[in-house]
């Protein structure tokens, strides 16, 4: 069955290391992502520090570069081509608005470069926002969750990522943050990589609360395949099981993959896409096949119509 996956860090990883995305030894590349049949990633820019301003351009630069011998998906017609042929599309998506350094306006120019997803945040504070991971004496707390809301600058963020018709993808974000876009909206949008707390209780996975209220705006979650996410335990079970309580919660439109391929260490029997084949198999025994699609592409290829829509 073919799939999509909402998250990975392999553009930034080739950036780094001089690697091609075609066939890098990386978790994914082109040519294992055809072989293997994903239909549809997202692949994301991520930034941080202070030269992140200067990084984002070499990686944008990378990808312009990249999308020479893979299709970009800009609108829904390049995703359902992306599903009938055997070719693999890319999203391009943003982790971390840190490096506009709070202009808004560069928002606008993310658009026209083909972003078509976007978080506020990642592990530290910015201009827009707090993230879901607190530090105490620069130590990590993974079990305690940040309460303080989105900045002014991050709700007209917000607003204007809507406007831009540029998913608004709330992983890494704070549950204040969270609370804060998420009462009353009417906008689907994503958690692109994150598990659910009441599995595996860490800071970095969503509330039961958190999935109704993405559920009730028609958006999505992609299961994070990092074990510390995960939990302890047999790793394509504990997906099923986070799957399982994510489609309790939420609802069978829920449901999503979002790997994290290249921003985290390799799952035992989930160590690169190569293993995306076994990982289905072992789903469809214990979910139906309607469930299986809406799980595999469906979910997300609806989110991404309802935002993205038709550009051409």
């Amino acid at each position: 069955m073919k799939y999509a996956d909402m998250h990975c860090d392999t553009l930034t990883e080739c950036s780094e290391r001089g690697y091609s995305v075609t066939d890098c030894p990386l978790q994914i590349n082109l040519k294992k992502l055809n072989k293997n049949g994903c239909a549809v990633q997202c692949f994301a820019i991520f930034t941080q520090g202070a030269d992140a301003a200067l990084r984002f351009e070499k990686y944008l630069d990378f990808y312009k570069e990249a999308v020479k011998t893979m299709p970009a998906v800009l609108d829904v017609s390049d995703f359902e081509r992306c599903m009938r042929s055997g070719e693999t599309g890319i999203i391009l998506t943003v982790e971390n608005l840190g490096f506009t350094g709070g202009d808004l306006s560069r928002l606008d120019a993310l658009e026209k470069a083909g972003v078509r997803m976007a978080s506020l945040v990642w592990n530290y504070e910015n201009q827009f926002a707090y993230p879901n991971l607190i530090f105490k004496d620069g130590v990590p707390r993974f079990r305690e969750r940040e309460k303080r809301g989105l900045k002014n600058l991050g709700k007209e963020a917000a607003e204007r990522l809507d406007a831009l018709k540029i998913i608004v993808d709330i992983s890494h974000l704070s549950d204040g943050g969270a609370e804060d876009i998420l009462t009353g909206r009417k906008i689907p949008l994503v958690a692109s990589h994150s598990n659910c707390a009441s599995v595996c209780d860490v800071s970095r996975n969503l509330t039961d609360g958190q999935l109704k209220k993405i559920s009730d705006c028609g958006g999505v979650v992609g299961i994070n395949f990092c074990k510390d996410f995960l939990g302890g335990g047999d790793t394509y079970a504990l997906i099923a099981e986070h799957l399982a309580h994510l489609i309790k919660v939420g609802g069978e439109d829920i449901a999503a993959f979002g790997s994290d391929f290249d921003g985290i260490p390799p799952a035992p029997d989930l160590e690169d896409c190569a293993k995306m084949p076994p990982l289905l198999e072992f789903l469809e025994k214990r979910f139906s096949p309607r469930v299986m699609e809406k799980l595999c592409y469906k979910n997300f290829a609806r989110v991404f119509a309802d935002v993205c829509g038709r550009r051409n």
